[in-house]
């Protein structure tokens, strides 16, 4: 039958619509780069200055926690990392005091200043981990700290009349010690690191490992780095937080061959070579501690202060912190957990 003027019209339409090429978007044409050589002198280039002096004078705030059994090294690696006396041992506390029965948060703060940069740091010790014969959830007063210390900045931030500047006592940076047994890593290692990963930014440090020899260190590292793959452990800098290729490059060389850091710490200066050096003194030599070749501590030092410190406290802040504020909020329902003060309270405040 043919095809009636109505259908033969829309096919006429169908096909000149098919046989239409389609149009390309207009692309907006990119702008002109303007010329670097300005017709005269800005100032843009001062706003870097401004950012130092505005920095300068307000100072900064480093929170640092150390974890791991008596007799690691963690006050004399403290001591160490900063050149200076920091740890609890150097604030009074006594020698024959007895470790306590559960662990116990030291909070010591120092103001230590150079080259006109004044840093608040606080060291932050947990005496009695891992000590004792039953140490089932022996993390779990770490973690409150931890937990109460976001607490305590989400309270000031939510406030109607809150400060310009909020006290920041969140920790940073978790420097957890592992025994140099040389063997694998204990069931409380993996359990702590598994625990607290998720909030606080760990960093793995293998104690005392002028205890072992080169080979030795060497397939600890190795096989440190494989129990933690294994189970699942992220340790600082996680591999989801690399912002851009050069990061990715450089962290992921820390993460492959640094990690974990096997440290001597001391603070004792010996004579090597007619120069001053700080090392520990055996009975076949001098171990230097910042020597590349004895020990990673100048690796550690590097990695903590020179060039991670504040990825170290915008990672603190931008993902353990809001990981805890969004949590927090959604519990209570979207509002912010307000600090109901009781008339007690004000009075004391008072």
């Amino acid at each position: 039958p043919c095809a009636g003027p109505v259908e033969s019209r829309n096919e006429a339409a169908m096909s000149e619509l098919v046989q239409e090429p389609r149009q390309k978007p207009v692309v907006p044409m990119k702008p002109m780069g303007i010329n670097a050589n300005l017709l005269g002198y800005i100032g843009i280039d001062t706003i870097i200055e401004q950012m130092r002096k505005k920095t300068m004078k307000t100072g900064f705030d480093f929170n640092i926690m150390v974890v791991g059994q008596s007799g690691l090294g963690k006050s004399t690696l403290v001591n160490t990392l900063f050149k200076s006396q920091v740890s609890r041992k150097s604030s009074g506390w006594n020698r024959e005091e007895k470790i306590p029965k559960t662990v116990e948060i030291k909070a010591i703060g120092h103001v230590i200043e150079e080259g006109g940069v004044k840093m608040k740091l606080t060291v932050i010790d947990t005496p009695g981990f891992g000590d004792q014969i039953n140490n089932e959830n022996c993390w779990e007063p770490i973690e409150k700290y931890i937990n109460e210390q976001y607490e305590k900045f989400l309270k000031e931030e939510v406030n109607i009349a809150r400060k310009k500047r909020i006290p920041d006592t969140r920790v940073h940076c978790c420097l957890y010690f592992i025994s140099p047994t040389g063997h694998s890593l204990r069931p409380l290692d993996l359990e702590f690191m598994k625990h607290l990963s998720k909030v606080v930014n760990i960093i793995p440090v293998i104690a005392k490992a002028d205890t072992m020899t080169l080979e030795e260190k060497s397939e600890f590292k190795q096989r440190v780095r494989k129990e933690l793959e294994v189970n699942g452990i992220e340790f600082y800098p996680q591999k989801e937080f690399d912002e851009d290729l050069e990061d990715k490059t450089e962290n992921d060389k820390i993460r492959q061959e640094s990690m974990p850091f096997a440290v001597v710490g001391s603070d004792k200066e010996y004579q090597v070579n007619g120069k001053r050096v700080l090392g520990r003194k055996t009975p076949w030599g001098i171990i230097e501690v910042e020597n590349l070749t004895h020990c990673e501590f100048a690796l550690l030092r590097d990695f903590v202060i020179r060039t991670h410190l504040q990825d170290l406290k915008e990672v603190t802040h931008n993902i353990h912190y809001e990981t805890y504020r969004a949590k927090r909020l959604n519990d209570n329902g979207g509002l912010p957990p307000m600090a109901v003060e009781t008339e007690e309270n004000n009075e004391s405040n008072l």
